[in-house]
């Protein structure tokens, strides 16, 4: 009886692990998303929750070089000053650095790229390369116009 018990039990237990481990890390198994976000439009849901990229050089702040603080469209979250803004000629605006634990990389599924998102609302801002030795400090973060706003430095 003991035997019995004791198999039950842990059969339970896997169950329920198994149901946590769906819950914490498949967000479709889990409950909506309670966070009131920024509306989107088509075009911006194309980009930021697909996961999707604009035409090279049709964003709007791809040459804008006035200062101020660059934010997530989604969630208004703070993630690049201007002053780490810089022209590497690629069609997207590149920064390369960002505000510390702003923005979360994470490896592309095909493995060879990696994807930057909002570390706030997991929107997806573009990718990140490392090496290409644009700056000093040898990073190149080719961020989406479309997935952020401009808020200018108050005069």
């Amino acid at each position: 009886m003991l035997i019995i018990l004791f198999i039950k039990t842990k059969a339970m237990f896997r169950l329920i692990s198994f149901v946590i481990l769906i819950y914490v890390f498949n967000p479709g198994y889990a409950q909506k998303d309670t966070m009131n976000y920024n509306k989107l439009t088509p075009d911006e849901e194309r980009i930021i929750i697909q996961k999707g990229t604009e035409r090279a050089w049709t964003g709007e702040l791809l040459d804008n070089k006035e200062k101020g603080k660059y934010v997530c469209k989604r969630c208004d979250a703070i993630l690049y000053k201007s002053s780490d803004k810089f022209d590497s000629h690629c069609g997207w605006p590149s920064f390369d650095d960002e505000i510390e634990g702003a923005v979360k990389r994470v490896i592309d599924k095909d493995g060879n790229r990696t994807e930057i998102v909002c570390a706030y609302c997991n929107a997806h801002l573009g990718h990140v390369f490392i090496g290409e030795g644009f700056t000093n400090k040898n990073t190149r973060h080719c961020v989406n116009s479309i997935s952020l706003k401009f808020v200018p430095e108050e005069k």
